[in-house]
């Protein structure tokens, strides 16, 4: 549990608080005792880089101890001016001033009262001095090729530790292999020296890394001499082979030197490092081996070094004790040396002896146990001297205890224990206090305590007392003690509330009481709500690389917001505050936002709430789903010629159940490595039969699926190749295509690969008419196509195609129909009447055309019309002919989006897939007259205070003879009411202008102007003007119209304006192909809205500008020369480049 003291009447808030000694509190410094060492120094360095030492002795007790110290076990004098001693304490400093060998020793502290003497352990400071070589002259070395020798170091003595270098005089170290090695000491071994080693800087550096320092050796010559033993004609290689045969050798032992005989032994402390060390000289170089005799090396703690001349042991133990042997062979032989390895232990503490606190009258006992190899000894003191020196009546002493009875306070004192061996000494101190008093609480009055729901309570009544007391809680103004198996006081007089609830809150009384008095505090305890949490959502499960966000939400007291923390964790690990540096991973306060994830992401997701009294966690398991491993382990069983049994190994499906295996195959011959889908199995199958085609050389291949995708490909299995055999299935889709009448060419599709079982495929083609008793034609083909001339135009053949090999035929093929080419109709149909249903439309009527002059199937009727001339000035019209076609077998159809007041030419022709038949003779109908378009333009070109004149234009169609127009204008204004509509008849058709009289001042007037016939009026066209007010801008428009640059303005944006038309215009031009639908939508026409009813076929109008040549070539071609295309409403598209002489078939109609 936790806690948190606020001062004064703080508030002590704890959650769950970590048990104080369960015996009594330690005594009081306001009641009299003996010392107690509370600081101390141990091995103290004198480094020579440090501004001064410090020896530290620091002690508590009552009355304040004084101090006194000994170096090697003789008084130590403080009032030595070369010391600064601190007030209150032992404690002294040694300044650095040169002259600091003189306190060289083994120090110990002693802090004393009257009660008794307390000792420190010794206290070692060591005054390292300047590791130097010595100067020395070195003589030159001289040996010859092959012989050992060994270059000593002798490193001076300093602080340890101590490393040594080889290395030449350009600090580049002395390769050590096989054949040299560096000793524990320093010393460098060759085991055969060879004419490379020859140089003149060998150094040796010894390297004080505590003291900073390095130093170096001066430098050592080699020189070593190749033998001659062979003639000058003699060859090096010769040369060398005879030297070394000369110079080998059996390995003698270098270390241990030749002195240790066969064996030495070694004392090696427990816990610490083993290393022994073997080097042997020889030609060839030996090898070193390492046993134990009588059993093995320690496994995982034994590490050969140094190319095997160094076994090193890590933290020995006793079980490491015995003998150890090094062995050197070479061809010639071998040496061998034993370690006899003794294991020993400085002393340490089994049982040390405790301070404690007795009363006048009582008895206790001291124990003090040490263990060590040799076994340590045990003396006692007390204050510091041998307590036989001291002995009290009654006491009991043995080696490991001392025994007390009837305790009196004279007894009061400092006991030590030291224990010794010949590896050290250790010493522990037990202060014996005989003290009488009455109870101390120690814990502050009215404490205020806190804890939440559910939890522990605890509320401290520390104390000290002797004799011993008994402590009792009781609810404040209540003299009872609680009772009930949620109360426990512990020895040091904590009550311990378990489980806590509401009614737990309020003030508790705390009663120490012992043989001496009694002593009371009052502690109060107020209820906190336990914090909550949720973490949402709960065990998601998460795709592979898609974005994973925990929220974390929390409820907790009011008065704990303050302290919530939250924190995020992955088993166990705790996260960085705000995330990740990457940014992958980003925490925001509650929430958690993972991007990216992966499989590392997946486990226990923990949000952990802290407050000063509780903390909570909630856990959520993400589990991240990933593609399945490919499956594995493909193998290929019950091979038959149409089946093979495959099986295989599952993968692993990161956390996604595999819903199924897709089987791939590879054996196509004309796409090898490409490959294709065979099957597919559920998930929980591992094998599948295969159904497999004739001749094909199959390898097999698995994916795997789960929800989030499909695993890679599975290594391929063995291939299994199947027999040939014949077809199994005749090509399919059979179907004619003929470019010429009577032709008849016969397709299908091939059979593909995997379907035709065999090599040699072809196939056989079959054909006669239909119904016809004759035999049947045939004809064999490699391809998938053959061209047939029949009798007849557009006759019906049963065909049928089957597929043949060299094993033999495929199935008996099915018949089908097929019709030989055809021709164009021969035929016109004959135009019974054109009734003309308005001024735009008209309905033909024709008779069908003989079905044995169609020769083909029949697809329509087509439509040809072209304006002659207008009714209205009898101007004729350049033939521009439209065409519209009507799909199937009819003999009527309408015809619209005609001129009005116009005659018309028409004729119609019959069209099969060949093309179209001769056209009827011209049929000529008239319309009748119609509305007008809307006039060209209207103008206000002048306006006053009551008055507006109205100019316009033409309409582009009069569509008849114009009679008149009518004119209407009505008030409007910006809230779009209007006023009455107001109509002036102008029956002048040749009036272009009206002057409108008794105008309203300054108000603004819509007019609409449309053009009459004797039909009705057209479409209007409006205009808007606001006229002036009183004696203001009269004559405006006149004004303006007159000025320049009001001409220009408006001959720009009529320019403007016709180029934004052409760009229009060019866009629409994509070849002249309407519907009827389409062109009522886009211009309605109030009269062909009634014969909505008929069906319109097809439109297309080409214009012809001029007939340039019409004759009747050898080819039988009639000739026109096209330069314009005409929408389907008149109006005219682009102008695009002439065309040199496009030609028509003579029996051919556009």
């Amino acid at each position: 549990m936790m806690g948190l003291l606020l001062h004064g009447r703080g508030l002590i808030l704890s959650l769950i608080f970590l048990l104080f000694k369960l015996s009594r509190a330690e005594i009081p410094l306001s009641v009299q005792q003996v010392p107690t060492i509370i600081k101390q120094s141990y091995v103290q360095v004198a480094f020579p880089f440090d501004e001064y030492f410090q020896i530290e002795c620091e002690a508590k007790g009552n009355p304040e101890p004084k101090f006194s110290w000994t170096k090697d076990d003789k008084h130590f004098d403080l009032s030595d001016p070369r010391i600064i001693v601190s007030n209150n304490s032992g404690t002294f400093k040694i300044p650095n001033e040169g002259h600091i060998s003189h306190f060289q020793g083994k120090y110990r502290c002693f802090a004393s009262n009257r009660l008794g003497t307390a000792i420190s352990e010794e206290i070692e400071f060591i005054v390292p001095g300047v590791p130097k070589f010595p100067k020395e002259k070195i003589e030159p070395l001289d040996v010859e090729e092959g012989d050992s020798i060994v270059l000593p170091c002798n490193p001076p003595k300093g602080l340890p530790p101590l490393h040594i270098y080889w290395m030449n005089i350009e600090l580049e170290h002395i390769k050590q292999d096989e054949r040299v090695y560096m000793s524990q000491k320093g010393d460098l071994y060759f085991a055969n020296v060879e004419e490379k080693d020859s140089r003149n800087d060998y150094c040796c550096f010894a390297a004080f890394p505590k003291l900073r320092t390095i130093v170096q050796k001066m430098p050592m010559k080699l020189t070593v001499n190749s033998l001659k033993h062979a003639n000058d004609s003699s060859s090096s290689t010769e040369i060398n082979s005879k030297a070394n045969s000369i110079k080998q050798r059996k390995p003698k032992l270098l270390l241990p030197p030749a002195e240790s005989g066969s064996a030495s032994t070694m004392t090696v402390l427990k816990g610490e490092t083993l290393l022994l060390e073997c080097f042997a000289e020889g030609l060839p170089t030996p090898q070193i081996e390492w046993s134990k005799l009588g059993s093995e090396l320690p496994k995982g703690r034994e590490t050969k070094e140094n190319h095997g001349k160094t076994l090193k042991i890590e933290n020995i133990s006793y079980h490491d004790k015995g003998n150890y042997r090094c062995t050197a062979n070479n061809l010639l032989g071998k040496a061998s040396h034993d370690f006899h390895i003794i294991v020993q232990e400085p002393p340490r503490w089994k049982k040390k002896p405790q301070s404690a606190v007795y009363s006048t009258g009582s008895n206790g006992i001291l124990l003090c146990e040490a263990e060590g190899e040799p076994q340590p000894t045990i003396k006692w003191k007390v204050n510091g001297f041998p307590i036989e020196n001291h002995p009290f009546p009654g006491d009991v002493m043995f080696p490991r205890e001392i025994s007390f009875t009837n305790l009196q306070p004279n007894h009061t004192a400092v006991y030590q224990c030291e224990a010794s061996n010949i590896h050290g000494t250790i010493l522990a101190s037990a202060n014996i206090d005989v003290v009488d008093v009455v109870p101390l609480i120690q814990t502050k009055n009215e404490e205020n305590y806190a804890t939440v729901v559910g939890y522990s309570a605890f509320l401290h009544c520390e104390y000290f007392a002797s004799p011993k007391a008994t402590v009792i809680w009781e609810v404040a103004d209540e003299a009872h003690p609680l009772e009930g198996h949620r109360y426990h006081t512990h020895e040091n007089g904590t009550l311990e509330i378990y489980r806590t609830t509401e009614e737990d809150a309020g003030s508790y009384s705390c009663w120490v009481d012992n043989a001496m008095g009694k002593a009371v505090i009052t502690a109060n305890l107020d209820i906190r709500n336990a914090t909550k949490l949720r973490v949402s959502p709960k065990n998601p499960r998460i795709p592979k690389s898609h974005v994973l966000e925990l929220h974390c939400e929390s409820q907790c007291d009011s008065h704990l917001k303050h302290s919530l923390k939250l924190s995020w964790s992955k088993d166990g690990e705790v996260f960085e505050m705000n995330g990740t540096e990457d940014g992958r991973i980003v925490i925001d306060g509650a929430n958690l936002t993972i991007s990216n994830i992966s499989v590392e992401d997946q486990g226990i997701y923990s949000c952990s709430a802290q407050t000063a009294l509780d903390s909570i966690s909630e856990k959520t398991q993400v589990t991240v789903l990933g593609v399945p491993d490919p499956p594995g382990n493909l193998l290929l069983s019950e091979r038959q010629n149409r089946s093979v049994r495959l099986s295989w190994e599952a993968g692993d499906d990161h956390n996604s159940n595999i819903s199924e295996y897709i089987i791939e195959f590879e054996g196509n011959r004309e796409e090898p490595g490409k490959w294709q889908e065979l099957t597919r199995v559920q998930g929980e199958e591992t094998e599948a039969v295969l159904s497999l085609a004739p001749y094909v050389r199959y390898q097999f291949r698995v994916i795997a699926v789960n929800e989030v995708g499909r695993s890679h490909a599975s290594h391929p299995s063995d291939h299994h190749e199947t027999p040939p055999a014949a077809p199994d299935k005749n090509p399919q889709n059979i179907r004619v295509q003929a470019s010429q009448p009577k032709e008849m060419i016969i397709k299908w599709e091939p059979l593909k690969s995997m379907e035709q079982n065999g090599p040699g495929l072809e196939y056989r083609v079959s054909w006669k008419p239909q119904g016809a008793p004759e035999e049947w034609e045939e004809e064999t083909v490699t391809n998938h196509t053959l061209r047939v001339m029949t009798p007849t135009v557009y006759a019906p053949y049963d065909v049928q195609v089957q597929a043949i090999n060299q094993l033999g035929s495929g199935p008996e093929p099915q018949p089908v129909t097929l019709y030989s080419g055809e021709d164009y109709p021969s035929t016109a149909p004959v135009i019974h009447s054109v009734d003309v249903m308005n001024s735009t439309l008209v309905k033909v009527t024709w008779s069908s055309i003989p079905k044995e002059t169609v020769h083909g199937l029949l697809k329509g009727y087509q439509i040809n019309w072209w304006k002659t001339k207008s009714l209205l000035d009898g101007r004729t019209h350049p033939k521009e002919v439209n065409i519209l076609r009507f799909s199937g077998q009819r003999n009527s159809g309408m015809v619209p989006s005609l001129d009005a007041f116009s005659e018309y030419h028409l004729t119609v022709l019959a069209y099969n897939s060949k093309g179209a038949g001769p056209e009827s003779e011209p049929y000529i109908f008239q319309t009748p007259e119609g509305v007008p378009e809307q006039p060209s333009f209207l103008k206000v070109i002048k306006v006053d205070k009551d008055t507006a004149t109205l100019s316009w234009g033409l309409p582009k169609k009069l569509n008849g003879n114009l009679t008149g127009y009518l004119l209407q204008y009505q008030i409007i204004n910006d809230t779009y009411e209007i006023g009455e509509l107001n109509e002036v008849n102008v029956t002048t058709p040749s009036k272009s202008s009206w002057h409108l009289l008794n105008l309203n001042a300054t108000t603004k007037y819509k007019f609409y102007l449309k053009a009459c016939t004797s039909k009705g009026c057209g479409k209007p066209i409006s205009e808007e003007s606001v006229t002036l007010g009183e004696g203001k801008y009269a004559g405006l428009y006149d004004d303006i119209s007159t000025q320049g640059w009001f001409i220009g303005l408006m001959c720009a944006i009529a320019l403007l304006t016709l180029i934004l038309l052409t760009i229009c215009f060019v866009k629409r031009n994509k070849g002249g192909k309407y519907s009827v639908k389409e062109k009522e939508d886009l211009h309605p026409d109030p009269e062909v809205q009634s014969a909505k009813d008929e069906t319109f076929g097809e439109y297309r109008k080409i214009v012809l500008k001029q007939k340039l040549l019409s004759w009747n070539s050898s080819r039988g071609l009639t000739f026109y020369s096209v330069t314009k295309n005409t929408c389907f409403d008149g109006s005219s598209v682009d102008e695009t480049p002439p065309q040199s002489l496009l030609y028509f078939p003579s029996n051919k109609h556009i």
